[in-house]
């Protein structure tokens, strides 16, 4: 049974959003899912007018969302674009940072398709305001668009940690991308490997604690192929020694990676905290489309 049944991709009409659409597209056709086109005005289209125009203000405000309409559906309406996918277009009154998140949190989205910002600085300060609060908010995978569209992807990196969604991510990973080649892998650290180091532990002996937790990772690594079906010809896993931000980052340019998948722990988080650390620096430095798959925690309990 197919993990995507519906899609959402978002437009400004931008040259990144182009591309996040362009993806959803060959997305949506490729496992068939129903496809949604959704274009956020920016403003309430009617509250800024009703005082400077009075009785005007409500089909100057019908007028602003009908050629929002007409541009979106002359936006999808290009036979080398769509595919041949038929999408559901929507145009909502508000401000992209929340018509978004709110849009794409309901129960029968399966993944959510948005552009990043193509200037590198902004990119690594903020990933882009609308895409930064999405991947804080969202309850479903999110495919951040950072290259356009050159054909079904070839090549795939999953950062695996073993959280309780890495099997969630990797069938994800076969289902967008069947024909790819699948890496897996895990950075370690030794537990208290510094603390070791200060209490004077041998060299020889700290790296028999590497050596050990690396086995025990590469056993596991493969333990997770099995479990999500993976076919072991398509696949390999490695595992490093080091900080994980910079080993995935390395690998995806090293191996020229079109798709880079990690996970993203907890929803209950409020807006006001960072995506977390490792995510966020690789989404701001790794020019690779990325898919940020959610573990799916149920929020805390009410006090």
């Amino acid at each position: 049974m197919s993990l995507i049944r519906h899609l959402f991709t978002a437009t400004d009409f931008s040259d990144p959003s182009r591309q996040a659409v362009d993806r959803a597209f060959s997305l949506a056709r490729l496992t068939g899912a129903r496809c949604t086109v959704l274009h956020a005005l920016g403003l309430d289209a009617l509250g800024p007018l009703r005082d400077l125009l009075g009785e005007e203000a409500v089909p100057v405000a019908t007028r602003v969302l009908e050629n929002a309409r007409a541009r979106l559906r002359e936006f999808v309406a290009v036979p080398a674009r769509d595919h041949g996918v038929a999408p559901e277009l929507l145009v909502e009154e508000g401000l992209a940072t929340s018509v978004v998140p709110r849009r794409t949190a309901e129960p029968d989205a399966d993944l959510v398709v948005v552009g990043s910002r193509s200037d590198s600085h902004l990119r690594r300060l903020l990933i882009g305001s609308t895409t930064s609060r999405l991947l804080r908010k969202s309850l479903c995978p999110v495919l951040v668009v950072q290259t356009a569209w050159q054909g079904p992807y070839r090549r795939a990196l999953v950062a695996v940690d073993f959280s309780p969604a890495a099997v969630l991510a990797l069938q994800l990973t076969r289902e967008l991308a069947p024909d790819a080649h699948i890496e897996l892998l895990h950075i370690f650290d030794v537990p208290f490997e510094g603390m070791l180091r200060t209490a004077g532990v041998a060299p020889d002996v700290i790296n028999g604690y590497r050596s050990q937790a690396r086995q025990r990772a590469l056993q596991q690594l493969h333990e997770l192929v099995a479990q999500a079906g993976l076919d072991r010809d398509r696949c390999t896993v490695s595992v490093e020694h080091g900080d994980a931000a910079s080993a995935i980052i390395e690998h995806a340019r090293h191996r020229h990676n079109e798709l880079l998948v990690m996970g993203k722990h907890g929803t209950h988080v409020t807006e006001e905290l960072l995506l977390g650390s490792v995510t966020r620096r690789v989404l701001g430095e790794c020019a690779a489309d990325a898919l940020v798959v959610v573990d799916r925690k149920p929020p805390p309990p009410q006090a």
